[in-house]
């Protein structure tokens, strides 16, 4: 019930966050093509409020006008529309998320195993969390400091934007040396969600508040308030697309199992930086190709980096039996800690791969699972039959291969079992 109760609140909060995003990011992806469409003011009465810019569009059966004033308005109103809870709720919901998946079951979703680095490999779950809320906090104070010192009056934006990017490369190199793959995916996404939610936080609400609070007094606004947040609203949105698809990649094994998936990270944030600089450009009236082809071009260096090479077909060894071995009726041995090795001939069969699952998998991945942790099989993937493992036979021998299952390794599947299963032919 427990494992249920876990799996529902799951679902609730991602519902809300998925919900929450789509508002938030559609606002804002919205605003920022207002802001680079609008043209300058053709009537001399719209000059002489102060109207900067306007655009007038047509949608669900209506016109609209929008118009941006360089100053303040004549007659502002009580009634201004603030964009906020939005962003809010986003990361707020994205945070409990995280709570309730990652950081209440550290050691198995957290802790990378396989790092080269003998300190993360080694860390207890306590010592994955602490690491991953230090990462994300210093995350936002490392961002928010390079803005401050390298472009503190908005005239250096362009090596603020260097700086942030080797800044994400490497967050993104990090990640995947210290957390397990999936985290580490997730959490350079959250690095870059909690700088937007952060930025919306710090810096364009306080700022927007103080120039409102200028005008009804009559004073008028520091430009600052109005360049700054607009630098970090420039931020936000070429976050968007890299953030999304970090996001989605936890469904992809092939995306953060690969030896170099750091690299695959960058390129995909790269590429989502520069498909959105196109639409930030086209909303301006600039229609500049390079952009979105430079994108997809290195999509395509992922794709080829991630590709799984070929491998030579290749018989288990047979096995040398000891007194602890057992050997089944089919030939198969199987060592008293329940490892399968072999069969008698060598050939890897579909009964050896069953017995595989059955000790290491099936716990989880099965019509009711046994473990705690899960209501229902992970992904609705189910291995307690031959036949339901013949359907996942491709999938299987990937993650396996890779290392990604078993999740931090806590059935203890052993070499010869992960040889046995590379060795099987699928059949």
């Amino acid at each position: 019930m427990e494992a249920y109760l876990l799996d529902f609140g799951n679902l609730l909060i991602r519902w809300l966050h998925v919900i929450a995003a789509i508002a938030w990011l559609g606002e804002s992806i919205y605003f920022v093509m207002l802001d680079n469409g609008l043209k300058p003011p053709k009537g001399e009465a719209c000059k002489k409020k102060g109207v900067f810019g306007e655009m007038w569009a047509v949608h669900g059966g209506g016109f609209y006008h929008n118009q941006k004033y360089a100053s303040s308005p004549e007659d502002l109103p009580d009634d201004l529309h603030w964009s906020f809870w939005k962003a809010y709720t986003t990361w707020l919901s994205g945070f409990g998320l995280f709570t309730l998946l990652y950081l209440t079951k550290p050691s198995f979703y957290l802790v990378n195993r396989n790092s080269p680095w003998e300190w993360a490999a080694n860390m207890t779950g306590t010592q994955a969390n602490i690491a991953a809320l230090a990462f994300l906090l210093l995350g936002w104070v490392i961002y928010n400091e390079l803005c401050k010192r390298i472009s503190p009056n908005m005239t250096r934006d362009g090596i603020l934007s260097v700086a942030v990017a080797v800044m994400m490369v490497v967050v993104a190199y990090l990640s995947t040396h210290i957390f397990s793959g999936r985290a580490a995916f997730l959490l350079t996404g959250a690095v870059m969600a909690t700088a937007m939610s952060a930025n919306v936080f710090f810096w364009i609400i306080p700022g927007q508040r103080r120039m409102v609070n200028a005008m009804k007094a009559g004073n008028k606004p520091n430009p600052i308030d109005g360049l700054r947040g607009k630098q970090r609203s420039v931020h936000n949105t070429y976050f968007t697309l890299p953030v999304v698809l970090l996001m989605l990649s936890n469904h992809y094994a092939f995306t953060f199992t690969h030896s170099l998936s750091w690299v695959i990270m960058v390129l995909f944030i790269f590429a989502g930086a520069l498909i959105r600089q196109y639409f930030v450009l086209m909303h301006g009236g600039k229609i500049r190709p390079g952009y979105p082809i430079a994108g997809v071009a290195l999509i395509l260096v992922a794709v080829w980096i991630g590709a799984p090479t070929a491998k030579k077909t290749v018989q288990a060894p047979a096995p040398a039996q000891t007194q602890s071995s057992v050997v089944a009726t089919d030939g198969t041995v199987v060592e008293a800690a329940g490892t399968v090795v072999a069969d008698a001939a060598g050939d890897v069969t579909l009964a050896q791969v069953e017995t595989v699952m059955n000790n290491r998998c099936v716990e989880c991945h099965a019509a009711a699972p046994t473990s705690t942790m899960f209501a229902a099989a992970p992904l609705g993937i189910v291995l307690d039959s031959q036949q339901e493992i013949l359907l996942q036979a491709a999938h299987i021998k990937q993650v396996v291969a890779n290392k990604y299952m078993p999740l931090g390794n806590l059935t203890q599947m052993t070499d010869e079992e992960r040889e046995l299963i590379a060795a099987w032919n699928g059949q």
